[in-house]
């Protein structure tokens, strides 16, 4: 019997232990292996958490921001920047003086704070939750959203190697995309019996219950993950993450990439709110026409992270992915020039956002992975919220410029078009450069062996 087993019968071929056979069926689809199932599971809910928690309440953000036009969301844009320009080196100040999970805790607690004072104010003296505080908290919401999906980032870089990264990170996003679907669903149940101010409380309990998750994936031991350093003081200065910034090549061309996306990201969103604001004034008609995009955006991206993204960037390259983004926007725009109708502009949205969740956010994060540890955390805060808030208004800026000279669609494609190319070289530039940077780390590494 032994000797039929050795020499392949078929008969014990197939009686190969299931685990096995799931292991490999896992790593095939998702090019996770069997002793990275642990962490990868952790960080998956740990962003399903973070995402599921805003997308509880950004239903209320976008209602309440709107309640003064469109116009007042640029000046909103604006605000935002200074708020995040201003907390930034308060989050500087924390990394530099504390653990990893005891800056990631404090960060996430000091938000799920603010979500129950807010709802506090919703529930205690409705009569001042006008427009003032409508506004305050879409400021408010704006920078929270942004230093929960950078900080969980910031940990994924490092808690992972760039190898690990490229095969990893797309399937890490899926529990993000779930949490974004999950979110909605969750508010639409919610609003209706307990009112919206209880989404605040929901969205305050998914960023508790984030705290779990990132205290299962401190717990974890990756086998080529950075866990002999991942207990140690970052120190440093809060305003470190500038000072690499402007003294690194690369860092600056990341900030370009950046830029150029919540450039392009702002063309898109405020095309979105005029388009659908000329279908009508009714809430409803609005809200559901934005639900129906969001709800096609996250299918397309749930089915590019799972099966997708990490095969890309593990055969094709950080260069190839960085630059699928840039080329989704070059002919969206063309194309929403000549069709101009909201059909297309779903088409355009839904596939723009996919991409970018789907491909382009995994590929953009796994950058990160060959940087020293302080700026994983404090460059990453400056150019993912700051950097990224400055192009939100530059965005706002130029489209609303366009709009006061009479300029529609086809002139807001001629401005796109050639950012969009520029964009896309800039993404190839920084994939290599990432290239080279990995390159010479592994060269170090060997020469210290």
């Amino acid at each position: 019997m032994r000797r039929q087993a050795l020499t392949g019968d078929p008969r014990f071929l197939a009686a190969e232990p299931r685990p096995a056979v799931a292991a490999g069926l896992l790593q095939r689809f998702t090019n996770i292996r069997r002793d990275e199932v642990g962490p990868a599971l952790a960080a998956g809910l740990l962003f399903f958490c973070v995402l599921t928690a805003l997308m509880v309440v950004r239903p209320a953000r976008e209602a309440l921001g709107m309640q003064r036009g469109i116009e007042a969301i640029r000046w909103l844009f604006l605000g935002t920047v200074l708020v995040t320009l201003a907390v930034n080196p308060l989050f500087g100040a924390l990394v530099s003086r504390f653990r990893r999970l005891v800056f990631v805790n404090a960060t996430y607690l000091f938000f799920a704070f603010g979500l129950v004072a807010f709802y506090l104010l919703l529930v205690l003296a409705p009569e001042s939750a006008g427009q003032t505080s409508g506004q305050v908290f879409y400021v408010w919401f704006s920078v929270f959203n942004l230093f929960a999906v950078m900080l969980f980032w910031a940990l994924m870089a490092d808690r992972f190697t760039l190898e690990q990264a490229k095969r990893l990170f797309g399937a890490i996003a899926l529990g993000g995309t779930l949490g974004a679907i999950f979110g909605p669903w969750l508010a639409s149940e919610l609003a209706r019996p307990l009112g919206t101010p209880a989404l605040l409380l929901a969205a305050a309990g998914f960023l508790v219950l984030a705290l779990a998750a990132a205290a299962w994936l401190a717990r974890q031991r990756p086998e080529q993950g950075r866990a002999p350093e991942e207990d140690a003081l970052i120190g440093g200065s809060a305003w470190e993450g500038l000072h690499e910034v402007v003294r690194s090549p690369y860092l600056l061309a990341i900030c370009g990439y950046v830029l150029i996306l919540a450039v392009m990201s702002t063309f898109l969103y405020f095309t979105r709110l005029q388009m659908v604001a000329a279908l009508g004034t009714d809430i409803d008609m609005r809200t559901a026409m934005f639900a129906r995009i969001d709800l096609i955006t996250q299918v397309a991206t749930l089915l590019l992270q799972a099966l997708v993204t990490g095969h890309l960037m593990k055969r094709l390259g950080v260069s190839v992915t960085l630059a699928l983004l840039p080329v989704t926007a070059l002919l969206g725009f063309v194309g929403l020039a000549i069709a101009g109708s909201i059909a297309a502009l779903v088409a355009f949205e839904a596939t723009f956002r996919a991409v970018q969740r789907g491909i382009m956010r995994p590929s953009r994060e796994t950058l990160f992975t060959v940087v020293p540890r302080a700026e994983r955390y404090k460059a990453k805060a400056f150019i993912d919220t700051f950097v990224y808030r400055v192009g939100d208004v530059a965005g706002a800026q130029t489209e609303g410029l366009l709009k006061q000279f009479g300029m529609g669609l086809i002139a807001l494609g001629a401005v796109a078009v050639p950012l969009a190319a520029a964009w896309m070289a800039l993404g190839v530039w920084i994939g290599y450069a990432q290239l080279g940077r990995a390159q010479g780390t592994q060269q170090a590494e060997g020469e210290t062996a």
